[in-house]
């Protein structure tokens, strides 16, 4: 039972960290697109007449359309990208078979419709079975859910087969080739099961995205509070995938044309010179204006309380941690290295800044505020509240962060008073004969030799050697900011230690089940150590 609820967290925990390479393109192409439309769009050429050349508006035009790559292959690129984040060996082929696998599951979705005589320009017929066209087939749109169930299922045979031994007559179809074979097989079959089933399902999710509708402005609480509270376990990307990519999320018609989930509505929108539909607006509550209360002014606030909270002469001490903590949530959107300077020392904390994220949310849609994206940072307003208008309501941004700002400061100024959490610069001083070790500190102490650190901070041997050693880690991976590990033992990871050495945090989610927030040089960290414990 214990070997299953472990293989669960990992496979989990896995799936999550394999939506960041196509949502990472979609952030970027994001800003593409933003950048491109709005400097294109005649509502600002008019405005800046200078930006009516036709260098300018080449320029731009290619910026929009070159940030529509990942909108239009949105699915095929999830499909791609879950095998090669859960492959550990041959990433390439396991990525080669998720396109194929994802082709051949729609062309066999064509053939059913087409064998069954159902007419694919009928408008009952499309929105009865979703039809649409992926990847230039006329095919069932099951969007990033078909894509996943695609991701696992090749990664399931890619970890079966990729070593599969054939006859001697059909030895050249064997080993990896094998791969994408069965992969085309069994992905053609269930595209023949899918108009079966996907009828019924489509209705279930359209259910749930007209439930979240009726609740109004809850809708976006819930949602906000949520992807909070599942962030420490890792599990937040799977929430946030299902609003941003499927029904749940909303769905619409933009420009003519279909389209379901927020970010897809958002970013269809911004190529639609057509005033935004309720739809739309209402997707857009589930994206990033309702985390920029928090991310722009609650979290900074909560930093600057953590600051004058501390003993005077740790300030100087803290200070670049909480600056860097503070730079990237603002610029970079990324709020772990802040949040887990709290989490474990005063979890019901966490809770109200759950809430207070929730909040965040409401308020942003009450208020009407429209913009958008995934981030919530400060380019996000920029790009897409700023350059896009005031139709955005982009101005009643800073006035809600200033008020969550000053909530957030004295709310857990508070707290770490009147509770005495120990936050950075409230910790007891160590003692003299065990001082503090440094990132610099050998995970031998034989040896001296000095070593590179990674980001001048980091020391990946220190590091390993805090972790357990090689011997301890059977997997190892990292998201954006955490590795993420399987181990023979979580006992043997020095919590204390691996922080000393430059680690936020670390969550024992079980026995074996271990993540170290490092921060945004993660991947660098994750590279370093990979070799010495020679696993993905």
């Amino acid at each position: 039972m214990q070997k299953t609820k472990s293989a669960l967290w990992e496979f989990l925990q896995g799936l999550g960290k394999t939506f960041m390479l196509p949502v990472a393109l979609l952030a970027f192409c994001g800003i593409m697109l933003g950048i491109g439309s709005s400097l294109s769009s005649e509502a600002v050429t008019d405005n800046l007449t200078f930006l009516q050349g036709e260098g300018f508006h080449l320029v731009f035009t290619w910026m929009a359309g070159t940030g529509l790559v990942a909108f239009k292959f949105l699915p095929v690129l999830f499909a791609i990208a879950i095998p090669l984040g859960l492959a550990r060996e041959d990433k390439g082929v396991a990525a080669f078979s998720g396109f194929v696998g994802f082709a051949a599951m729609n062309l066999a979705v064509n053939f059913y419709l087409t064998a069954k005589g159902v007419d694919l320009e009928d408008e009952k017929a499309i929105a009865h079975y979703g039809i649409a066209d992926v990847i230039g087939i006329q095919s069932i749109d099951t969007g990033l859910l078909g894509a996943v169930a695609v991701g696992i299922v090749v990664s399931v045979l890619h970890q079966r087969f990729r070593t599969q031994r054939m006859p001697d007559a059909l030895a050249f179809f064997g080993g990896l080739r094998f791969v994408p074979i069965i992969s085309t097989l069994v992905l053609s079959l269930l595209g023949l099961l899918i108009p079966l089933v996907w009828p019924t399902f489509n209705g279930w999710i359209t259910d749930i995205g007209r439930a979240i509708g009726h609740a109004g402005a809850f809708g976006p609480f819930f949602f906000g509070m949520g992807e909070v509270l599942l962030r420490p376990i890792g599990l937040h990307h799977i929430l946030v995938a299902m609003f941003r990519f499927t029904d749940v999320g909303g769905s619409g018609a933009v420009c003519g044309d279909q389209v379901s989930g927020a970010l897809n509505l958002f970013y269809a929108q911004l190529n639609c010179s057509g005033a935004p539909g309720e739809s739309v607006t209402n997707a857009t509550h589930f994206l990033s204006q309702g985390k920029m209360a928090v991310y722009l002014g609650g979290l900074p606030g909560a930093a600057l309380a953590m600051y004058h909270c501390a003993n005077k002469k740790m300030r100087p001490e803290i200070k670049a941690l909480l600056i860097s903590g503070v730079v990237a949530c603002v610029v970079g959107g990324i709020t772990e290295p802040l949040e887990f300077l709290f989490l474990f020392i005063a979890p019901w904390l966490y809770l109200i800044h759950a809430v207070l994220v929730g909040l965040g949310f409401l308020t942003a849609a009450i208020l009407g505020v429209f913009i958008g994206n995934t981030d919530g940072n400060v380019i996000d307003w920029l790009v897409f509240g700023v350059l896009q208008g005031t139709t955005t309501k982009w101005y009643l941004i800073p006035v809600i962060a200033a008020v969550w700002f000053a909530a957030y400061y004295f709310l857990f100024r508070w707290a770490i008073v009147r509770f005495d959490l120990k936050t950075p610069g409230r910790e007891e001083p160590a003692e003299e004969e065990a001082p503090q070790e440094s990132a610099t500190d050998s995970a031998d102490s034989a040896d001296s030799a000095p070593r590179e650190l990674i980001a001048g901070k980091y020391d990946a041997v220190a590091i390993l050697d805090a972790i357990g050693g090689a011997g301890n880690i059977q997997t190892l991976d990292n998201c954006i900011t955490r590795l993420r590990m399987t181990v023979a033992d979580a006992e043997q990871v020095d919590e204390a230690r691996l922080k000393k050495l430059g680690a936020v945090g670390v969550i024992k989610l079980d026995a074996h089940n271990v993540q170290v927030i490092i921060g945004p040089q993660v991947q660098s960290v994750k590279d370093a150590i990979a070799p010495m414990v020679k696993v993905g």
